[in-house]
């Protein structure tokens, strides 16, 4: 993990155009911070990556021992709880820490679920990875085909896993705060929650740098309220879910995903928040 937080710092060297968009986002969310600071946390993001690519090299291999020595596993009763109700189970996490380990992991302590995945476009790639992610028991799901599997698996009683915090075409996302700016973000999760009766719970593995671990957190469900309006349920579901991951990005600043064109999506009217059109 250590060669792998050291080529990430070569990356943020060399990264122009990731660099840019790092310091703007932080920008964004800590506009108070002296730029000392938001260069500190820039770096740790790199760094962050590294770790995480360092980790994941570990789950192709036979041996889970080894990894299982950095991982402290955290409030998995809640997840027992959840299934025990007999109903679909939504766990979602954000680009915290090692964000792998949110499924893997759990796949690794006896509970696998199915997770949405973009598929990496090189097919070679693409089934080296996937491979990984599979090997204990977890199944992934091509987000742009996902709608039908979703359904079948929550009302089923499974577990799905679903990444929240990126960037959402207007069309596939609502507008919620984060950081305080409005962000487009997946209604997923909310939607699927609600019309499946399913539990919708946090799931986050940040690194511990003093106890040189990782932690696996499982929080306890959300809080659904149903109104009777569909759109307001969804949108107050999708900003509660959202201001959890807040939560955890401020806890561990320096191991959130910054790089990513997070409020590229505006709302109508909005001037661009970024200099120049990308994608990450």
């Amino acid at each position: 993990m250590l060669a792998g937080a050291k080529v990430a710092c070569v990356a943020c060297c060399f990264g122009g155009r990731l660099r840019r968009t790092g310091r703007r986002n932080l920008e964004l969310a800590f506009p108070d911070l002296a730029p000392s600071e938001r260069k500190r946390l820039l770096r740790g993001c790199f760094e962050n990556l590294g770790r995480l690519l360092g980790v994941f090299s570990h789950f192709a291999e036979g041996d889970t021992d080894s990894l299982r020595g950095i991982i402290e596993c955290e409030g998995l009763e809640h997840l027992e709880a959840a299934h025990a109700n007999g109903r679909g189970v939504i766990l979602f996490t954000g680009h915290v820490g090692a964000w792998e380990l949110s499924s893997f992991g759990l796949s690794m302590f006896g509970y696998p679920l199915s997770f949405l995945v973009r598929r990496i476009d090189n097919p070679k790639v693409e089934a080296l990875v996937d491979r990984a992610r599979t090997r204990l028991g977890n199944r992934t799901i091509d987000k742009r085909s996902a709608a039908r599997e979703i359904l079948r698996i929550l009302q089923g009683g499974g577990t799905l896993g679903i990444l929240v915090d990126l960037n959402t075409q207007e069309r596939e996302g609502i507008f919620v705060d984060f950081f305080g700016v409005k962000a487009s973000t997946t209604f997923l999760v909310a939607k699927m929650a609600l019309r499946t009766n399913s539990e919708v719970l946090p799931v986050f593995a940040p690194w511990n740098r003093e106890q040189q671990r990782f932690l696996l957190q499982i929080d306890e469900p959300l809080k659904i309220v149903r109104s009777g309006d569909e759109e307001e349920d969804v949108r107050r579901l999708t900003q509660a879910l959202t201001s959890v991951v807040e939560k955890y990005v401020r806890r561990y600043p320096n191991q959130w995903l910054w790089i990513h064109r997070r409020w590229k999506t505006r709302p109508p009217g909005e001037a661009e928040i970024y200099d120049r059109p990308g994608r990450l």
